[in-house]
């Protein structure tokens, strides 16, 4: 959420940030809403304290009709104030449902475009590998290898899930081991989160605010409680109503967990297979840092992303999200896209994001500095250290070998009983 003072000083940059996001929202009636909804906070105040010194002199009245007259003007004043109470209610309720549509600032270095086609490609880095042979695709390599089944899930639990098996499930504890080895390094704090989150929380960190965001959640009725679809959405509001220490930022941490996502809008795109599902797991970065530092902790964050894949010696590219497709609480966003030689293709496998105090603001966490007792929000940044499955087919097309085995990266080996995975014999 975006401070009102800074809506109401900036009008012009909030309609321009607005447009290059493609977010159609009217910043002039948000103004004259929060107009009016100071004005009846004025009045319920005057009203509040009209009441409190008529109750005063009431008590002390000698004179009956003295009195009479008082309760008659308190009557007046009651039933004014519940007439404003009413009007606040219903203008609160439009001013809230606008202020949480409007997007994070982007950041000044955010390319402007419409969608994806306008990201911009930084570097890539790597190797792509060469083959004397026509490389497979994870999911014909997969099947052949008996490492996921798609028939069984789709029969147990319907489209875009699987089963994990076999050498894959040990390679994704490893994926996992990896990703907490190289980040406990860093300072990042092993983390379990909750998979299930409260609703306020979820809107905390900026992800129901639109139907389109409500569309990706699975929520629970019966309980009122949304299942995550990424690990920091519960992460985030770990701290919330908290004030951390200066000296306690950055505050990192690396989360493990299932994520959950309904993937509306993806119909008809790569529905078989383990690349786009409801169910996946993941280890998250989550970062908690003071406002100058935000953006050196997100090259950090990012830096840890292209460390990981270096380890694993997989080719990708980074690249930098433009207005139009960064999500609503991001203020700028970079993603990795490994090399898939399978597809032919990069696809996307890391996001690294700041989201600036936009979700602090929201979930009320700020710090106190050292030589001073003034509070601030702290920034929020997030960044994918493995998303598993994706990180699966990356080893899986990228470490393939021509009779359909497939090699492990040398870093995993350590982590595996196994340094290649044969095809199995039927």
């Amino acid at each position: 959420m975006i401070d009102i003072k800074f809506i109401r000083e900036n009008k012009d940059k909030i309609k321009d940030n607005c447009l290059k996001r493609g977010v159609d929202l009217d910043i002039d009636e948000l103004l004259d809403l929060d107009e009016k909804r100071r004005k009846h906070v004025i009045r319920m105040e005057e009203i509040s304290s009209r009441k409190n010194k008529a109750s005063k002199v009431i008590a002390f009245a000698k004179k009956e009709d003295e009195k009479k007259q008082l309760i008659s003007q308190m009557k007046k004043l009651d039933k004014e104030g519940d007439r404003i109470k009413k009007e606040l209610s219903g203008i609160r309720q439009k001013f809230e449902a606008l202020i949480y549509m409007i997007p994070n600032l982007s950041l000044e270095n955010v390319p402007f475009g419409k969608d994806e086609s306008s990201n911009v490609v930084l570097k890539e880095s790597g190797r792509k590998p060469r083959f004397k042979f026509e490389p497979k695709s994870y999911l014909e390599l997969s099947e052949k290898l008996d490492l996921v089944d798609v028939e069984r899930g789709a029969k147990v639990s319907g489209t875009r899930f699987a089963y994990l098996k076999n050498e894959a499930v040990l390679i994704e504890f490893a994926i996992i081991k990896l990703a907490f080895d190289v980040l406990a390094k860093q300072g990042f704090i092993p983390l379990i989160p909750p998979v299930l989150i409260k609703p306020e929380m979820m809107k905390g960190m900026g992800y129901i605010d639109s139907k389109k965001d409500r569309e990706e959640r699975y929520f629970l009725e019966k309980d009122n409680l949304f299942l995550i679809g990424t690990s920091e959405q519960a992460v985030g509001p770990m701290h919330k109503d908290e004030v951390f220490k200066e000296k306690e930022l950055p505050k990192r941490y690396a989360a493990f967990s299932s994520c959950f996502r309904e993937e509306a809008g993806s119909y008809g795109k790569d529905t078989k297979g383990i690349l786009r599902v409801h169910q996946f797991d993941k280890v998250e970065m989550f970062s908690f840092s003071k406002p100058e530092d935000s953006e050196k902790e997100h090259r950090l964050i990012l830096s840890m992303e292209e460390k990981l894949m270096k380890l694993l010696k997989i080719s990708y590219r980074v690249v930098q999200l433009c207005s139009g497709d960064l999500s609503r609480p991001s203020a700028s966003t970079y993603d990795i896209e490994s090399w898939l030689p399978g597809q032919n293709q990069y696809r996307e496998t890391h996001s690294a994001s700041n989201c600036t105090d936009f979700q602090a603001r929201r979930l009320n966490i700020r710090y106190r500095r050292e030589n001073g007792n003034k509070l601030e929000f702290v920034h929020t940044l997030n960044g994918t250290a493995f998303a598993i499955g994706r990180t699966l087919i990356a080893v899986i097309e990228n470490y393939q070998q021509k009779d359909g085995s497939v090699k492990m990266p040398a870093v995993l080996k350590k982590y595996l009983p196994f340094n290649l995975i044969k095809p199995k014999v039927k």
